[in-house]
């Protein structure tokens, strides 16, 4: 279920240009400011050029900067959902548990364990068309941070956000993320449920075997990719052009490293696929491949099928600041700076 979308996102990468306008803006006033300096005496300067205005140049440019933002969201062409309709639809639930333990900041992929996931796991969800997905990520325990969902949308906006520093635990319990899946998937559905769980397979907490036993009686299906390097490397932390690495209690360097043997268990338990991730490949390709195969069911759920137009509103906005920016000189008006409410005298 969409509420909000733009019926033409491809014209927001034109907002990629503000950085730039605003830097050549930056930079024309520094020239302009170093020109005047260099002229001769400041005072004398100004009284040859009593009409000159830094600020209304900047707030003309800032209105224009504003004008054209509202511009680039009109062509996008901004639309709310209006009508609502139960659909249904072909398809599997697919609930991707995602490690964000501190050792999935190691950057033996690139740029570290946890972007390139998340990275792999946005394209996943553009691939996906009739299928619905969740999100869990674990550490120390497990958390839901997308129930499942046809909204793919919102799952990518959430996806950005993750972190290790989202949940309060640290650790890596594999068998609570197996476990939070498992009741995670709706309860009317039988089949067709994928868990893929994607972690440096370094579990320090429960046994996960028993709950992937247990997942396999309830036809969940878990499929496990391991990222990272078998022989090992340190886990960068630090801040503010600092940087050092991760160290335990007594002060020594921690090394983490991949542990394939869990993770093939986990996988080979339900009759799901272990894959281990490279910089070029992550897996999740090979995972889609192999849910794609699964056998369909039915499932229902409620979307918007008409929008309604909002670009009123933004091109009134747009108008109204033109308007403003027409009125507004550039330069002072000589009349009016003449005119003096109080007349100081020393």
């Amino acid at each position: 279920m969409q509420l909000f979308k733009f019926h033409n996102p491809e014209y927001l990468y034109l907002l990629l240009l503000l950085p730039v306008l605003i830097a050549l803006m930056v930079f024309n006033t520094w020239q302009t400011k170093k020109k005047i300096k260099s002229a001769g005496e400041q005072t004398l300067i100004r009284g040859l050029i009593p009409e000159f205005s830094f600020f209304r140049k900047n707030l003309k440019f800032f209105f224009r900067l504003m004008a054209l933002i509202l511009v680039i969201f009109l062509l996008a062409r901004p639309q709310f959902g209006s009508k609502l309709e139960e659909v249904k639809r072909e398809g599997v639930e697919v609930i991707i548990a995602l490690d964000v333990s501190n050792s999935m900041m190691a950057e033996d992929i690139q740029p570290n364990r946890l972007e390139r996931a998340k990275q792999a796991i946005s394209s996943l969800v553009d691939r996906l068309q009739d299928d619905k997905i969740g999100l869990i990520v674990f550490a120390g325990d497990a958390y839901t941070q997308i129930p499942v969902t046809t909204d793919y949308i919102s799952a990518k906006m959430f996806l950005s956000s993750i972190s290790p520093g989202i949940v309060p635990k640290q650790g890596t319990s594999i068998a609570s993320a197996i476990n939070l899946g498992i009741s995670s998937f709706s309860p009317e559905m039988d089949e067709s449920k994928a868990l893929i769980i994607i972690t440096d397979g370094e579990n320090h907490e429960d046994d996960p075997l028993p709950l992937a036993e247990q997942a396999a009686e309830k036809g969940v299906i878990i499929h496990t990719i391991g990222i990272g390097s078998t022989s090992g490397v340190p886990v960068p932390v630090g801040g503010n052009g600092r940087r050092d690495y991760l160290r335990d209690n007594e002060g020594n360097t921690v090394i983490t490293r991949l542990d394939e043997k869990i993770l093939q268990e986990i996988a080979f338990a339900t009759g799901g696929k272990y894959v281990k991730a490279s910089n070029t490949n992550i897996g999740l390709n090979t995972i889609f491949n192999e849910i794609s195969s699964m056998k369909q069911q039915e499932l229902e759920g409620t979307i918007y099928t008409e929008y309604d137009e909002q670009f009123q509103i933004l091109a009134a906005m747009a108008l109204i600041i033109l308007v403003l920016d027409i009125l507004i000189m550039e330069r002072k008006n000589r009349k009016l700076s003449k005119i003096k409410l109080y007349d100081v005298r020393v």
